[in-house]
């Protein structure tokens, strides 16, 4: 089964920048209340997704230089990943059909692959 990955900036290039497959990073806090209603919610998504979309989480608190870098100033924020860039953003608690809908943005391939 999928599962959210915790990813530290040691690790952020490999399993973020460099990943075969898009990536949804989840910049959160163990003491944000949202942040911990969108746990069992991104789960759901990553087994829903499992092999077409990797799911990661960064802590802020752990990792505030990182969160930094890709200006994360309100939590929860999801940031969408496709072929090494950034290529959306999302920040709170997303209604599922928006959630489903950048997801499957996301998995789409562009035009002329």
């Amino acid at each position: 089964m999928a599962r959210v990955l915790p990813v530290a900036t040691a690790e952020f290039g490999r399993e973020v920048l460099f990943s075969p497959i898009p990536v949804v990073v989840d910049f959160y806090a163990d003491w944000c209340g949202p942040c911990r209603v969108m746990t069992p919610v991104l789960e759901h998504y990553a087994a829903a997704y499992d092999g077409a979309v990797k799911f990661a989480k960064v802590d802020v608190d752990k990792e505030p230089d990182l969160a930094c870098h890709y200006d994360v100033s309100s939590i929860p924020t999801l940031l969408f990943f496709r072929d090494n860039q950034l290529s959306d953003r999302m920040t709170g608690l997303p209604a599922a059909a928006l959630m489903r809908a950048k997801l499957d943005a996301l998995t789409q391939q562009p035009a002329g692959r």
